[in-house]
């Protein structure tokens, strides 16, 4: 069976802007026989995601995360549908996903490394098991829980950077629902910081690419900044650490303005950024969702309940077919998404 699939066709370097031409799509064949243990999956929804831009160095820096090879299949986040299986835990028509999902069309997988999915869970909204019922929305929820230190009713102030994306939309709403009396989100464009007020119930937006964000939250946080949920680093970050309350926390969940730039994870702070948060006791430690996998079953059900009782939004940027994964890579890349990039790939749910 002849099945498309996305290679690594080259690499940006260490410092360089990741573009659409550093993937290629091929033709290759799919053998006609699974194995014991193995299934058949057609793959419906992939996910592009900003710490994929490590994968294409290669040196991803970090231990837990494996550089992509030149010229061999690409993997990250997908959801599909058995369309065969030799392993027990699997019947045709199960839906299952995985982290290391190739893109590919159809693959087969090792039943071993998948893990069954209950489209109830989402209302039959699949994708959102790569976003906010998924992934994404455990690092906000659980990043918040642990990090955060947020006390219902002590008048906390969090901000939140890159906060029309994939996570930073949901920790804003998951910041109100864990306590927070005032939320303020930083984005690139007039649009999402529209989207952040009107929709996803923030209390307040700041572009910073049209606004001078210093004077903005000093404006839009007069008692301070308590929490920080950090997406950016940077600049953006420097300005907001400058501003935050003795105690406070960053949750330190990504870094994208820094991730084209060869520095270690999480980048020092500058000097003067860097006495601030010695001297107000801020706290900025390593936040990394797979070190939580023991809450990852009661995270999904409680993101599951919100979704359900309408207290989470879930925003979704969707483009189609596999032959534009690497045009949805940099477009998330460059903020062009708002909530979670996802490529549909094949919106066919039965089998």
């Amino acid at each position: 069976m002849i099945v498309q699939r996305v290679v690594l066709n080259s690499r940006p370097g260490v410092n360089g802007n990741p573009v659409a031409e550093n993937f290629r799509v091929e033709e290759v064949n799919l053998p006609n026989n699974i194995n014991e243990g193995q299934v058949q999956v057609r793959t419906l929804y992939l996910s592009v995601d900003p710490y994929m831009r490590c994968r294409m160095n290669e040196d991803t820096g970090t231990d837990y995360i494996t550089p992509w090879q030149l010229s061999q299949v690409v993997d990250g986040g997908g959801i599909g549908i058995v369309e065969e299986s030799k392993h027990l835990n699997f019947t045709k028509g199960d839906f299952v996903i995985s982290f290391y999902w190739p893109w590919q069309t159809k693959v087969i997988l090792d039943g071993n490394g998948l893990e069954k999915v209950d489209p109830q869970l989402v209302d039959g909204h699949l994708s959102y098991f790569l976003g906010a019922i998924g992934m994404p929305g455990l690092t906000s929820l659980i990043g918040i829980q642990e990090k955060g230190h947020i006390t219902a009713g002590s008048n906390q102030t969090m901000v939140v950077s890159g906060a029309a994306g994939a996570c930073g939309s949901l920790a804003g709403q998951i910041g109100h629902l864990m306590g927070c009396s005032r939320v303020v989100g930083i984005c690139g464009t007039q649009e999402k910081c529209l989207l952040l007020t009107s929709e996803l119930g923030f209390d307040a937006a700041v572009n910073y690419k049209k606004e001078k964000v210093a004077e903005k939250l000093r404006e839009l946080c007069p008692a301070g900044v308590d929490v920080y949920f950090d997406n950016v680093g940077g600049d953006i970050s420097d300005t907001v650490i400058s501003q935050m309350n003795r105690n406070s926390h960053v949750i330190l969940c990504g870094q994208i303005s820094q991730y084209n730039k060869d520095v270690p994870y999480p980048p020092p702070l500058p000097p003067a950024v860097e006495a601030i948060q010695k001297e107000r006791n801020i706290t900025r430690e390593r936040f990394l969702v797979l070190n939580y996998k023991d809450k990852f079953e009661s995270g999904i059900l409680q993101l599951s309940q919100w979704f359900k009782e309408g207290k989470l939004k879930i925003k979704e940027t969707v483009m189609n077919g596999l032959e534009n994964m690497g045009a949805a890579f940099q477009s998330m890349m460059t903020g062009g998404n708002i909530g979670k990039q996802i490529v549909c790939i094949s919106e066919e749910t039965s089998v």
